[in-house]
Protein backbone atom coordinates (compact mmCIF):
# COMPACT_ATOMS: atom_id res chain seq x y z
CA UNK A 1 0.00 0.00 0.00
CA UNK A 2 1.59 3.41 -1.04
CA UNK A 3 2.09 5.83 1.33
CA UNK A 4 -0.06 8.62 2.10
CA UNK A 5 1.40 11.91 2.40
CA UNK A 6 -0.11 13.56 5.81
CA UNK A 7 -2.57 16.57 5.14
CA UNK A 8 -1.31 19.76 6.66
CA UNK A 9 -1.67 23.35 6.34
CA UNK A 10 1.64 25.84 6.06
CA UNK A 11 -0.51 28.84 6.75
CA UNK A 12 -1.55 29.38 10.31
CA UNK A 13 -2.67 27.28 14.00
CA UNK A 14 -2.73 28.06 17.57
CA UNK A 15 -1.72 26.73 20.58
CA UNK A 16 -3.14 27.64 24.08
CA UNK A 17 -0.44 30.41 24.48
CA UNK A 18 0.16 31.27 20.94
CA UNK A 19 -0.76 32.14 17.49
CA UNK A 20 1.49 31.25 14.50
CA UNK A 21 1.09 32.81 10.76
CA UNK A 22 3.75 31.08 8.16
CA UNK A 23 5.72 30.19 11.19
CA UNK A 24 6.01 33.74 12.90
CA UNK A 25 4.55 34.81 16.16
CA UNK A 26 1.31 36.53 15.39
CA UNK A 27 1.48 38.57 18.47
CA UNK A 28 5.28 38.88 19.17
CA UNK A 29 6.52 39.46 15.22
CA UNK A 30 3.42 40.97 12.88
CA UNK A 31 0.95 42.54 15.38
CA UNK A 32 2.11 46.42 15.30
CA UNK A 33 5.14 45.27 13.48
CA UNK A 34 3.51 44.96 9.36
CA UNK A 35 1.11 46.95 8.01
CA UNK A 36 -1.90 45.05 6.45
CA UNK A 37 -0.79 44.50 3.04
CA UNK A 38 2.49 43.12 4.27
CA UNK A 39 0.49 40.81 6.36
CA UNK A 40 -1.76 39.97 3.77
CA UNK A 41 0.91 39.07 1.03
CA UNK A 42 3.08 36.95 3.87
CA UNK A 43 -0.36 34.89 4.21
CA UNK A 44 -1.10 34.76 0.85
CA UNK A 45 2.16 34.10 -0.67
CA UNK A 46 4.22 32.12 2.50
CA UNK A 47 7.03 34.50 2.68
CA UNK A 48 7.64 38.01 3.87
CA UNK A 49 7.33 40.59 1.03
CA UNK A 50 9.41 43.14 -0.25
CA UNK A 51 9.47 47.04 0.35
CA UNK A 52 8.54 46.95 -3.48
CA UNK A 53 5.75 44.46 -3.61
CA UNK A 54 4.12 46.11 -0.78
CA UNK A 55 4.50 49.22 -2.38
CA UNK A 56 2.72 48.07 -5.49
CA UNK A 57 0.00 45.89 -4.26
CA UNK A 58 -1.13 48.51 -1.72
CA UNK A 59 -1.26 51.00 -5.10
CA UNK A 60 -3.25 48.46 -6.80
CA UNK A 61 -6.06 47.35 -3.41
CA UNK A 62 -6.20 51.43 -3.25
CA UNK A 63 -6.96 51.30 -7.31
CA UNK A 64 -9.95 48.99 -7.36
CA UNK A 65 -11.59 49.69 -3.64
CA UNK A 66 -14.48 51.76 -4.83
CA UNK A 67 -15.76 52.78 -8.22
CA UNK A 68 -19.18 54.16 -6.67
CA UNK A 69 -22.43 52.52 -6.95
CA UNK A 70 -21.70 49.68 -9.26
CA UNK A 71 -23.97 46.51 -8.86
CA UNK A 72 -21.76 44.76 -5.91
CA UNK A 73 -22.14 48.29 -4.08
CA UNK A 74 -26.20 48.08 -4.90
CA UNK A 75 -26.42 44.33 -4.04
CA UNK A 76 -25.08 44.61 -0.66
CA UNK A 77 -27.32 47.78 0.42
CA UNK A 78 -30.53 45.92 -0.67
CA UNK A 79 -29.21 42.97 0.82
CA UNK A 80 -28.31 44.61 4.38
CA UNK A 81 -32.21 46.59 3.63
CA UNK A 82 -33.56 43.02 3.65
CA UNK A 83 -31.84 41.65 6.50
CA UNK A 84 -30.55 44.67 8.66
CA UNK A 85 -29.16 42.48 11.23
CA UNK A 86 -26.62 40.46 8.80
CA UNK A 87 -23.63 42.82 7.79
CA UNK A 88 -21.84 39.85 7.16
CA UNK A 89 -24.09 38.70 4.73
CA UNK A 90 -24.43 41.98 3.09
CA UNK A 91 -20.68 41.68 1.96
CA UNK A 92 -20.68 38.14 0.87
CA UNK A 93 -24.18 39.52 -1.31
CA UNK A 94 -21.79 42.55 -2.74
CA UNK A 95 -18.65 39.63 -3.17
CA UNK A 96 -20.76 37.50 -5.00
CA UNK A 97 -21.52 39.97 -7.49
CA UNK A 98 -18.01 40.83 -8.02
CA UNK A 99 -16.75 39.35 -11.42
CA UNK A 100 -15.42 40.01 -14.80
CA UNK A 101 -17.64 42.58 -15.77
CA UNK A 102 -17.50 45.49 -13.09
CA UNK A 103 -14.34 44.40 -11.39
CA UNK A 104 -12.19 43.64 -13.82
CA UNK A 105 -10.76 40.78 -15.88
CA UNK A 106 -7.18 41.05 -14.19
CA UNK A 107 -6.57 37.07 -13.98
CA UNK A 108 -7.45 36.41 -17.37
CA UNK A 109 -5.33 39.88 -18.77
CA UNK A 110 -2.48 38.47 -16.56
CA UNK A 111 -2.62 34.71 -18.36
CA UNK A 112 -2.45 36.60 -21.78
CA UNK A 113 0.42 38.81 -20.28
CA UNK A 114 1.96 35.31 -18.88
CA UNK A 115 2.02 34.11 -22.40
CA UNK A 116 3.55 36.73 -24.14
CA UNK A 117 6.18 36.96 -21.53
CA UNK A 118 7.10 33.44 -21.64
CA UNK A 119 7.58 33.74 -25.21
CA UNK A 120 11.11 34.26 -26.74
CA UNK A 121 11.96 38.16 -26.82
CA UNK A 122 11.79 37.86 -30.51
CA UNK A 123 8.16 36.18 -30.63
CA UNK A 124 6.52 38.48 -28.32
CA UNK A 125 5.32 40.31 -30.49
CA UNK A 126 3.66 37.52 -32.96
CA UNK A 127 2.26 36.09 -29.70
CA UNK A 128 0.29 39.00 -28.88
CA UNK A 129 -1.10 39.52 -32.05
CA UNK A 130 -2.00 35.47 -32.13
CA UNK A 131 -3.49 36.09 -29.01
CA UNK A 132 -5.71 38.99 -30.11
CA UNK A 133 -6.89 37.14 -33.71
CA UNK A 134 -7.48 34.14 -31.94
CA UNK A 135 -9.93 36.03 -29.47
CA UNK A 136 -11.48 38.07 -31.80
CA UNK A 137 -11.96 34.78 -34.09
CA UNK A 138 -13.93 33.21 -31.08
CA UNK A 139 -15.84 36.36 -30.58
CA UNK A 140 -14.34 37.09 -27.14
CA UNK A 141 -13.18 40.44 -25.86
CA UNK A 142 -9.79 41.07 -24.83
CA UNK A 143 -9.39 41.09 -21.69
CA UNK A 144 -8.18 44.87 -20.40
CA UNK A 145 -9.59 46.63 -22.69
CA UNK A 146 -12.47 48.62 -23.07
CA UNK A 147 -14.34 50.59 -20.07
CA UNK A 148 -18.02 51.91 -20.06
CA UNK A 149 -17.04 55.08 -18.15
CA UNK A 150 -13.27 55.95 -19.56
CA UNK A 151 -13.64 55.75 -22.88
CA UNK A 152 -10.64 58.25 -23.32
CA UNK A 153 -8.28 56.44 -20.91
CA UNK A 154 -8.45 55.01 -17.57
CA UNK A 155 -6.90 57.70 -15.48
CA UNK A 156 -5.31 54.24 -13.09
CA UNK A 157 -3.52 52.70 -16.15
CA UNK A 158 -0.54 55.74 -15.89
CA UNK A 159 -0.42 56.00 -12.33
CA UNK A 160 -0.51 52.07 -11.63
CA UNK A 161 2.54 51.40 -13.96
CA UNK A 162 4.24 54.90 -12.68
CA UNK A 163 4.21 53.09 -9.49
CA UNK A 164 5.86 49.93 -10.91
CA UNK A 165 8.54 51.77 -12.30
CA UNK A 166 9.23 53.51 -9.35
CA UNK A 167 9.55 50.55 -7.28
CA UNK A 168 12.17 48.95 -9.63
CA UNK A 169 9.37 46.86 -11.53
CA UNK A 170 12.08 44.86 -14.41
CA UNK A 171 9.35 45.88 -17.29
CA UNK A 172 8.76 43.06 -18.71
CA UNK A 173 5.09 43.30 -17.91
CA UNK A 174 4.99 46.80 -18.89
CA UNK A 175 6.19 45.78 -21.97
CA UNK A 176 4.13 42.98 -22.60
CA UNK A 177 1.07 45.57 -22.69
CA UNK A 178 2.28 47.76 -24.87
CA UNK A 179 2.88 45.13 -27.45
CA UNK A 180 -0.73 43.92 -26.57
CA UNK A 181 -1.77 47.62 -26.75
CA UNK A 182 -0.53 47.45 -30.53
CA UNK A 183 -1.75 44.29 -31.27
CA UNK A 184 -5.20 45.08 -30.62
CA UNK A 185 -4.99 48.66 -32.54
CA UNK A 186 -3.69 46.59 -35.30
CA UNK A 187 -6.47 43.69 -35.45
CA UNK A 188 -9.50 46.05 -34.28
CA UNK A 189 -8.19 49.29 -36.71
CA UNK A 190 -8.56 51.60 -33.51
CA UNK A 191 -6.98 51.90 -30.20
CA UNK A 192 -9.11 50.91 -27.03
CA UNK A 193 -8.62 52.49 -24.03
CA UNK A 194 -6.84 50.45 -21.79
CA UNK A 195 -8.33 49.70 -18.43
CA UNK A 196 -7.69 49.36 -14.71
CA UNK A 197 -7.68 45.27 -15.30
CA UNK A 198 -4.73 45.11 -17.70
CA UNK A 199 -3.01 48.03 -15.39
CA UNK A 200 -3.80 45.73 -11.87
CA UNK A 201 -2.41 42.27 -13.98
CA UNK A 202 0.77 44.18 -15.31
CA UNK A 203 1.81 45.45 -11.93
CA UNK A 204 0.93 42.53 -9.80
CA UNK A 205 3.15 40.39 -11.95
CA UNK A 206 6.06 42.95 -12.12
CA UNK A 207 5.45 42.69 -8.28
CA UNK A 208 5.79 38.67 -8.70
CA UNK A 209 2.47 37.86 -7.45
CA UNK A 210 1.04 35.09 -9.24
CA UNK A 211 -1.55 35.60 -11.96
CA UNK A 212 -4.06 33.20 -9.77
CA UNK A 213 -4.31 34.81 -7.13
CA UNK A 214 -4.63 38.27 -8.67
CA UNK A 215 -8.66 37.59 -8.14
CA UNK A 216 -8.38 37.42 -4.14
CA UNK A 217 -6.23 40.79 -3.74
CA UNK A 218 -9.36 42.13 -6.15
CA UNK A 219 -11.86 40.81 -3.87
CA UNK A 220 -10.22 41.85 -0.49
CA UNK A 221 -10.08 45.71 -1.73
CA UNK A 222 -13.66 45.30 -2.94
CA UNK A 223 -14.84 44.14 0.88
CA UNK A 224 -13.42 47.34 2.01
CA UNK A 225 -15.23 49.10 -0.25
CA UNK A 226 -18.28 46.95 0.26
CA UNK A 227 -17.90 47.96 4.24
CA UNK A 228 -18.01 52.02 3.17
CA UNK A 229 -21.33 51.10 1.25
CA UNK A 230 -22.39 49.41 4.00
CA UNK A 231 -21.40 51.84 6.95
CA UNK A 232 -23.28 54.63 4.86
CA UNK A 233 -26.50 52.91 3.98
CA UNK A 234 -26.66 52.25 8.24
CA UNK A 235 -26.43 56.20 8.59
CA UNK A 236 -28.01 57.49 5.48
CA UNK A 237 -30.37 54.63 4.17
CA UNK A 238 -30.18 54.69 -0.01
CA UNK A 239 -31.32 51.63 -0.62
CA UNK A 240 -35.54 51.87 -0.35
CA UNK A 241 -35.20 54.27 -3.02
CA UNK A 242 -33.23 51.75 -5.16
CA UNK A 243 -35.99 49.31 -4.66
CA UNK A 244 -38.50 51.84 -5.49
CA UNK A 245 -36.35 53.09 -8.69
CA UNK A 246 -36.02 49.40 -9.93
CA UNK A 247 -40.06 48.96 -9.48
CA UNK A 248 -40.16 52.34 -11.65
CA UNK A 249 -37.64 51.48 -14.04
CA UNK A 250 -39.46 47.54 -15.02
CA UNK A 251 -42.70 47.54 -14.28
CA UNK A 252 -45.42 44.80 -13.84
CA UNK A 253 -47.25 44.01 -17.04
CA UNK A 254 -49.51 40.77 -17.14
CA UNK A 255 -48.88 38.34 -19.97
CA UNK A 256 -50.76 38.39 -23.19
CA UNK A 257 -53.59 35.96 -23.67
Amino acid sequence: MADRKEKHTEIGGATADRIEVRGRDLVGELVGKLGFTAAFLLQLLGKPPTTPQVAIVDAVMVAIMEHGLVPSAVAARLTLLGAPESFQGAVAAGLLGVGDRFAGTATRCGEVLDRIVEAAPQERSAVALETVQSLRRERKPVPGFGHPTHRFGDPRVPRLVEIVRANGGLGQYIEALELLEGAVAQVLGKALPTNVSAAIAVALREADVPTRAMRGIVLTARCAGLAGHLLEELSEPSANEMWQAAERAVPYRPPKR
